[in-house]
């Protein structure tokens, strides 16, 4: 078993909440080998709803095993344009 600290933000956050489910600094008990696509599915949210998760402040495949401690955190789409380059969630384009 592994101990994560769990977070949602922006629509995710409220919609987890209507559900009841707790997702502000939440610590989840795990099974060992949890990948973060198993986190989404266990939160009861659609993959269409996620489209970054961040582990420890990076940006992660959802086929990212999850360990130990771990700060998981799922951004839902809509995220505004430059923000998606910075936080990751796209590689920045050459201009000009």
């Amino acid at each position: 078993m592994i101990t994560v600290t769990f977070n949602a933000f922006s629509f995710l956050q409220k919609k987890l909440l209507q559900k009841g489910i707790e997702c502000r600094n939440r610590e989840l008990v795990l099974e060992t080998g949890t990948c973060a696509s198993d986190l989404i599915e266990q939160m009861a949210l659609g993959a269409e709803e996620v489209e970054a998760v961040f582990i420890n402040g990076k940006v992660v495949s959802r086929e990212t095993v999850l360990r130990h401690q771990d700060r998981v955190a799922l951004v839902p789409p809509g995220t505004p344009g430059p923000y998606r380059v910075f936080l990751g969630f796209i590689k920045g384009k050459n201009i000009g």
